[in-house]
């Protein structure tokens, strides 16, 4: 609300009403993003989890992970083998879907 001075084209009396704007047209989308990445790191924290120390691989049921927090709905990339199984990986902790509603966990070799 405060009168603009300088040039006829311009749209904010400062640089903080510019911000203020910028930050409230952006909000929507930034905090959708924070959103999604805080499930993903807990996700990927949850299958870290799951395998013990000192392994490569580990074994959980759907129902504990779903316990524990996990959404199956958000993972970063799928790695399918040449045999044809689909692993999901949250960054660098896979899981793969085994019968009877159990997973099998990895972690990504280190290249």
């Amino acid at each position: 609300n405060a009168v603009i001075q300088g040039r006829i084209d311009k749209k904010f009396c400062d640089d903080q009403c510019r911000n203020t704007y910028n930050n409230q047209q952006n909000a929507f989308s930034t905090n959708y993003i924070r959103r999604v990445n805080h499930s993903l790191k807990k996700n990927r924290n949850i299958l870290e989890a799951t395998i013990l120390s000192g392994e490569e691989m580990g074994k959980t049921t759907r129902d504990r992970l779903i316990r524990d927090g996990f959404l199956f709905k958000y993972f970063t990339h799928i790695y399918e083998t040449k045999k044809g199984n689909i692993y999901h990986y949250c960054y660098d902790y896979g899981y793969l879907e085994l019968e009877g509603d159990w997973f099998l966990v990895v972690k990504e070799k280190e290249l």
